[in-house]
């Protein structure tokens, strides 16, 4: 006598089979991080020899961040739509990596292009929707060292 397995049992062995195996022993899924998402920035604050440059980033100009499980890309433009002397473009994106708040971006693409290749090191905080970044940018190539701290807002 043949036994034949119900071909929904075989389907679903199959189908549980082919999931990722570390979050099965880990007993859940992998979830994405609160801090993937799409950003908004609200303001920005550099300090660089002592002076001090505050950039509302609601008024002239937008400025958003993407952060996926492994990349970041940023996105900034004049809200002229480019027909005055604010015009403005500028975008750059790459890796990043992320241990508890020491959040590193690892620039690969920059409408700068002096500012490509270079690592940035930032600490971070999320409460809520806000997202606070703050670090050290230093370009020797472009000849910038300075404090950076970043406000956004998530995008729902």
């Amino acid at each position: 006598m043949k036994t034949h397995f119900p071909a929904w049992l075989l389907a679903a062995f199959i189908f549980t089979s082919c999931g990722n195996p570390e979050a099965g022993q880990q007993g859940h899924e992998n979830k994405p991080s609160e801090l993937e998402g799409t950003w908004k920035l609200l303001s920005g604050t550099l300090i660089e020899k002592g002076d001090t440059t505050v950039t509302d980033y609601t008024k002239n100009v937008s400025f958003i961040k993407i952060i996926n499980d492994s990349h970041f890309a940023f996105l900034q433009h004049d809200l002229s739509k480019g027909k005055d002397s604010t015009a403005s473009f500028s975008a750059g994106g790459g890796a990043y990596t992320l241990q508890d708040s020491a959040y590193t971006e690892k620039l690969e693409y920059c409408t700068a292009r002096d500012w490509e290749g270079n690592e940035f090191h930032f600490t971070i905080s999320i409460q809520n929707d806000t997202l606070v970044q703050r670090g050290v940018e230093k370009v020797e190539a472009a000849g910038v060292e300075r404090l950076n701290i970043e406000k956004y807002v998530r995008v729902k």
